[in-house]
């Protein structure tokens, strides 16, 4: 989704300055391995195991809201690739 105020950066950099600054205190004991979908323009955010559901949820209380998502205790929000081991009897 294309910001036109915001490059990727700045939306990473605010969502990741309110998530550590006022967010993570409240929720990281709580709800670890969640997502969390921050709006950067008022730092209102949801928390759900399933990130659309958080998203769409954002996005009903504003539509225009430019958003930042992350996995709630974890450095990224998904992991790409994996592997496959042989069990052997």
């Amino acid at each position: 989704m294309p910001y036109t105020h915001y490059t990727a950066e700045e939306v990473a950099a605010r969502g990741e300055a309110l998530y550590e600054q006022h967010i993570r205190p409240h929720v990281e004991a709580t709800h670890q391995g969640k997502f969390v979908v921050v709006d950067i323009e008022t730092g209102d955010y949801e928390i759900d195991a399933d990130d659309l559901a958080a998203t769409k949820r954002a996005l009903a209380k504003r539509p225009d809201a430019v958003l930042y998502g992350l996995r709630i205790g974890y450095p990224t929000a998904y992991r790409l690739g994996g592997c496959f081991a042989m069990h052997q009897p």
